[in-house]
C-alpha cells in the first residue's frame, strides 16, 4: 500500500482552477519532494490531504484511509507543518501538550522542544517567538505521536542556514525510523539535500514525478566539469574535444572545462591525462535541481 495517492484531484474557486486532475503516488518509507513555484498549488493540495479544505473532485488517501471521509483516523497517524497561526498566549509547552492530548499520546513536550531546540524556551509564550521559532515549535508539534506520515509545508521558512540544516537532520531521523515524508517547499536545494523522489507541480498540474536522476536523464540536464593538472597540451585539449557528448570545452592555462553527462565525467578526466598530466584537482557542478525544474515549468517564478 501506497503512503499517499491523489487521484484525478481537482480544486476550483470560481472561474480560478487551483488544481487540474493532479495524479500522484507516493510510496512508504521514502521522503517525497513536492516541487512547485509559489501559486503552483502545493498548499492547496496539502489542505486537501489534511481536510482542511474539500476537493472539487478527485480523490485523496492515506494510507488507505479517504481524507474526507476518514480525516479522525487519518490524522492519528499524520504529523503536519502547514502554515497554521500559533496562538500567542500559550506556551511552546503547552502547545505540544495540546497536540498530545489531541492525538492520545503520552510524549514529552520538553523533549520534543529540546529536539528542535526550543529546550530553553518551553514556559515562554509564542507571542514572543520569531518566526523561525515559531517554525521550530511548528515541527516539534507535527512531531508528537511519531507519525506514520509527516507533511511539512515549507519547512525553513523563517530559519537560518543551521536550522535549515537541522530540520533537514530532523527529516533524515524520522524516515529512518519509518515514517514516510512528504515535503514541499520551492526551495530547490532542501529539497535536493534529503529527497528519493520528486512530484513538480506547475499550474495546477503535475508535470513530472520521478527521482532527480531519472529526471536529469530524461531532460538531458548536463554537469559541468573544471579539471586542473601540472601540465596541460594541445593534444590533451583535443583529446577531450574528441569525446562523445562533450561540449563547451574550454581550456585556461593547466585547466580545462567542459559540459557533460555525469557517465562522461571519468572519460574527461582520462584525456585530460593524455601526456601523463598528474590531476591536481577536479571540481563538479552537478546538473542542478534548479535547472531541472526551470526544464519542466518554463522557469522559476
Amino acid at each position: 500500500m501506497s503512503a499517499l495517492e491523489l487521484r484525478s484531484l481537482q480544486k476550483r474557486y470560481g472561474e480560478v482552477v487551483a488544481l487540474r486532475d493532479v495524479d500522484l503516488t507516493v510510496r512508504r518509507g521514502e521522503v517525497f519532494g513536492f516541487l512547485g513555484p509559489n501559486g503552483a498549488g502545493k498548499s492547496t493540495t496539502i489542505d486537501i490531504v489534511l481536510d482542511y479544505v474539500r476537493p472539487t473532485d478527485g480523490t485523496a488517501t492515506v494510507f488507505g484511509l479517504d481524507a474526507q471521509q476518514e480525516g479522525e483516523r487519518l490524522r492519528q497517524r499524520v504529523g503536519a507543518l502547514p502554515d497554521m497561526r500559533l496562538f500567542g498566549h500559550l506556551t511552546a509547552r503547552q502547545h505540544v501538550q495540546f497536540v498530545a492530548d489531541a492525538k492520545g499520546c503520552d510524549d514529552d513536550p520538553v523533549a520534543l522542544l529540546d529536539r528542535v531546540g526550543l529546550g530553553r524556551v518551553v514556559d515562554y509564550t509564542a507571542d514572543g517567538f520569531s518566526t523561525g521559532m515559531g517554525q521550530r515549535l511548528k515541527l516539534a508539534m507535527a512531531l508528537v505521536g511519531a507519525p506514520d506520515l509527516l507533511v511539512l509545508d515549507e519547512p525553513s521558512t523563517g530559519l537560518d542556514p543551521n536550522g535549515a540544516r537541522e530540520m533537514r537532520d530532523i527529516v533524515r531521523e524520522e524516515n529512518a525510523r519509518g515514517a514516510t515524508v512528504f515535503f514541499s517547499s520551492h526551495i530547490l536545494e532542501q529539497v535536493e539535500a534529503v529527497c528519493d523522489r520528486v512530484g513538480i507541480l506547475s499550474d495546477g498540474e503535475i508535470v513530472a514525478e520521478d527521482s532527480i536522476e531519472n529526471l536529469r536523464d530524461a531532460t538531458g540536464t548536463q554537469a559541468t566539469l573544471v579539471v586542473s593538472v601540472d601540465s596541460l597540451t594541445e593534444r590533451a585539449v583535443a583529446a577531450v574535444r574528441d569525446l562523445e557528448d562533450v561540449s563547451d570545452v574550454v581550456a585556461d592555462e593547466n585547466r580545462v572545462r567542459v559540459t557533460c553527462p555525469d557517465e562522461r565525467k571519468a572519460a574527461v578526466v582520462d584525456a585530460v591525462r593524455t601526456d601523463d598530466a598528474t590531476v591536481l584537482d577536479i571540481e563538479s557542478d552537478d546538473a542542478s535541481l534548479e535547472r531541472l525544474f526551470a526544464t519542466y515549468t518554463g522557469g522559476l517564478r
